[in-house]
């Protein structure tokens, strides 16, 4: 799981990888500088939502920022290597299955909520940016701009990224779905 010290340490480099100042990440995503600073220094964690919206800004997937293995021809990743963001709030769990090729485009995500929680909103992304979710366990409400689709397990939805979604399990247990978020249209 990744901590709000090695998440901060994350973020802190990818921001310094683009030269940019905490000024100029604020003014692209729309979260605070104090916010920013605040996570980069591993005093406080960051909503999902606020995760979205730093990832997008420095073009980056959420995977991609939390961290996680790079390019390798053959790559295994075990259960306990995989990159996985915790929001301390909800208990809205997201693990990294994918490599993290920077460049690649695709990211492959398994999400966990807790019984009758819910996320978001999410930020959209670019244009161009697809998402495909699989539902695996229990009952899921993805809301795309406002418009509500209830999936149960073993439904599929397809969706242009680039609006705001958010989820929520309304079942009394776990709620299991896996997303792919597809950007190569943008490379």
């Amino acid at each position: 799981m990744t901590s709000p010290s090695r998440l901060g340490d994350a973020l802190k480099r990818r921001r310094q990888e683009q030269r940019l100042t905490l000024e100029q990440l604020a003014a692209k995503s729309g979260v605070s500088r104090a916010a920013i600073s605040k996570i980069e220094r591993g005093d406080s964690g960051a909503s999902t939502p606020v995760l979205g919206k730093l990832a997008e800004a420095l073009d980056l997937s959420i995977s991609q920022l939390v961290g996680g293995p790079r390019s390798e021809p053959v790559l295994y990743i075990s259960h306990d290597s995989q990159p996985t963001y915790v929001e301390e709030k909800t208990g809205f769990e997201r693990r990294s299955l994918s490599p993290l090729y920077l460049g690649r485009g695709i990211d492959f995500v398994l999400n966990r909520l807790p019984p009758r929680a819910k996320t978001g909103p999410f930020p959209s992304h670019r244009a161009g940016v697809e998402e495909h979710l699989y539902v695996t366990k229990g009952k899921l409400k993805v809301t795309l701009n406002g418009e509500e689709h209830i999936l149960k397990s073993g439904d599929f939805l397809f969706y242009r990224g680039d609006m705001n979604h958010t989820f929520e399990n309304l079942s009394g247990g776990p709620c299991e779905y896996f997303i792919v978020i597809d950007s190569t249209r943008l490379r």
